[in-house]
């Protein structure tokens, strides 16, 4: 988890909490977590089976072309 809060530039409570708000709506499902020393490797994983999460990977493309200033 740490590594996607520097990846993103978040801080801890608010990635922890959009994730637990994605995964409420099916959108990312949680595979594993084991202890690993002093803390727990979450591995996540899109479900692409859910509707909602085609629809959010279709609206990030748009913003990212949008970004690039593309149509």
């Amino acid at each position: 988890m740490m590594q996607l809060v520097h990846k993103v530039g978040s801080p801890y409570n608010e990635v922890n909490r959009n994730l637990a708000i994605l995964e409420a709506e099916g959108i990312i499902i949680n595979d594993c977590s084991k202890p690993v020393k002093h803390s727990v490797v979450r591995t996540i994983r899109l479900n692409r089976e859910n509707p909602k999460t085609t629809t959010l990977l279709q609206a990030l493309k748009l913003l990212g072309k949008e970004k690039e200033g593309k149509p």
